[in-house]
């Protein structure tokens, strides 16, 4: 392994961990040290907060760790990178303190509905069919509830930022954020990539004012400068730039090597997505934007499953025990417990098809949509589960893909899978066969700490552009061709079991819902 001179140090600040990670100029990964962490805390049935100082404090303690173990001289960081997970909001005052606690974007708390949208544009957005969607943004931005249920603290709001920006505050004392972390409920205009006025819909729907908003950089650009206190805390050499990089989302499809809008990146992690990375503004479904990528002025066209791999937790969490006891007594991880459990079922899981619909608010298909699994029989056990659940999330980022590729006129020759999941050789070869495509793992799954070190190289002009930096420092992995048997039983259970499941239960997800009053109506 050839390792460069010159080191990037990625943060990836994640929903279930903290990574301080050393990276080189070839794409290699000289040092990870990981932090678990409490992903939050809820004092009413649905929500999800976190404290903004306990990320600040995992962070310190992840980086002192690191700079502790390294073995590199911090002589040859050149630059830090930060990539973080979307959506989650912070209150500052006047002195950067937090306010309140972080909401985490996995918070189902709503606002009352309030002065927008009124009854003509109500009756506008239901003509095209998308009255409740708006309704459901409005209700689930979080600057509507702080307004309605705290004003005292939205009044003393000096800055109100994303997790990143927090975090960039913290290391350069400076009010700046990457256009390529804007992914939440904020007044901001994603065909254009910049903040509204006041005129603008998304002003109406999340009506921050301009002054509490950062200042927005484009990803590879300098954001400021680490502090003396930064420096202190964290062990990083005072003065060093820290350079916009984007969203871990974001990160992960620059990381993958995604750079060509006939390439898709699926992520597998906590959230499951399906992107793809475009010149032009694309709305795959209307009212839902395309991302801001992690190349500047491109878009991210993004189908998500919201609950995605955290099913995997779910499941090793209510089915797993054996497998924790003896990963916990062999060093090994659970999944790859899990993994050799279902390498004998055979595909389809012995009829068992799983809709992966299974948090309240999703868009797509419909609020109303709830999880089902359908097909069991007395052979069934949780190893059948256990693939169906794998199952069922490629399908559903399947379907994400052929409505991209509708939408975009652009057929997919290849995909790329990112995140922990890919780490499964069941997952990885099922994903091919379901998808008739070649799925490719990258040469590491630390695609998003990856994706901020490219951002940071361009910067630093370590690279000319991001077509020489992707070559650089990406490379493939592992390649899973689709078994043509396993291609054509999934290709009938997909198109005559899968896709017909949601319009066959719909009629009995309003049963449910009419009758026991969740998830509850916008």
């Amino acid at each position: 392994m050839t390792v460069s001179e010159e080191l990037i140090l990625s943060i990836d600040i994640g929903t279930q961990s903290v990574r301080a990670v050393l990276i080189d100029l070839n794409g290699n990964i000289l040092e990870i040290i990981k932090t678990q962490i409490e992903p939050y805390f809820s004092v009413k049935p649905g929500w999800a907060e976190q404290q903004p100082e306990y990320f600040r404090d995992k962070m310190f303690e992840t980086l002192k760790m690191l700079f502790k173990e390294t073995k590199f001289e911090k002589e040859r960081i050149k630059a830090v990178a930060v990539t973080t997970q979307r959506g989650t909001m912070v209150n500052l005052d006047k002195n950067g303190n937090s306010l309140r606690p972080a909401i985490i974007w996995l918070d189902q708390r709503q606002a009352e509905l309030g002065n927008y949208p009124g009854k003509m544009m109500q009756f506008t957005l239901r003509a095209v069919n998308m009255r409740e969607s708006v309704i459901h943004a409005v209700k689930n931005g979080e600057v509507n509830w702080l307004i309605q249920n705290t004003p005292e603290i939205w009044k003393k709001t000096h800055k109100y930022l994303l997790l990143s920006g927090y975090i960039n505050y913290i290391l350069t004392d400076e009010f700046n954020e990457s256009i390529g972390n804007l992914v939440g409920y904020l007044p901001f205009n994603y065909k254009k990539q910049e903040w509204t006025n006041e005129k603008h819909m998304n002003y109406k729907m999340f009506p921050v004012e301009k002054e509490k908003l950062p200042n927005l950089v484009k990803p590879s650009q300098i954001l400021g400068y680490i502090t003396a206190n930064a420096s202190e805390k964290t062990g990083i050499p005072e003065g060093l730039p820290v350079i916009a990089a984007a969203s871990d989302k974001a990160c992960e499809v620059l990381g993958s090597g995604i750079f060509e809008p006939d390439v898709a990146c699926l992520s597998y992690g906590t959230t499951a997505t399906v992107q793809t990375t475009h010149s032009k503004y694309i709305e795959i479904t209307p009212f839902f934007p395309a991302y801001p990528s992690a190349v500047p002025a491109f878009f991210n066209t993004e189908v998500m499953i919201y609950r995605g791999f955290w099913m995997i937790n779910w499941f090793k969490k209510e089915f797993g025990y054996r497998e924790m006891q003896i990963a916990k007594e062999t060093g090994q991880q659970p999944e790859q417990l899990f993994d050799e459990m279902i390498k004998d079922i055979p595909p389809g899981s012995m009829g068992l098809t799983l809709q992966p619909y299974w948090s309240p608010g999703v868009k797509i298909p419909g609020t109303e949509a709830k999880g089902a699994i359908i097909g069991f029989g007395d052979v069934h056990t949780r190893a059948h589960i256990y693939r169906a659940i794998l199952e069922g999330l490629a399908y559903a980022l399947k379907e994400g893909l052929i409505r991209t590729e509708k939408r975009t006129k652009i057929p997919i020759k290849k995909i790329v899978v990112s995140g922990g999941g890919s780490q499964s050789k069941q997952a990885m070869q099922l994903t091919a066969d379901i998808f008739g495509k070649t799925a490719i793992r990258p040469h590491t799954y630390e695609t998003s700490a990856l994706g901020a070190a490219i951002n940071a190289a361009v910067g630093m002009k370590f690279f000319e552009n991001y077509g020489d930096a992707v070559k650089a420092m990406t490379r493939i992995g592992e390649i899973y061709e689709p078994n043509s048997e396993n291609e054509e039983i999934y290709r009938n259970l997909f198109k005559n079991v899968y896709l017909k499941m949601y319009k066959k239960l719909q009629p009995l997800y309003n049963e449910i819902r009419n009758i026991t009053g969740y998830p509850k109506k916008s």
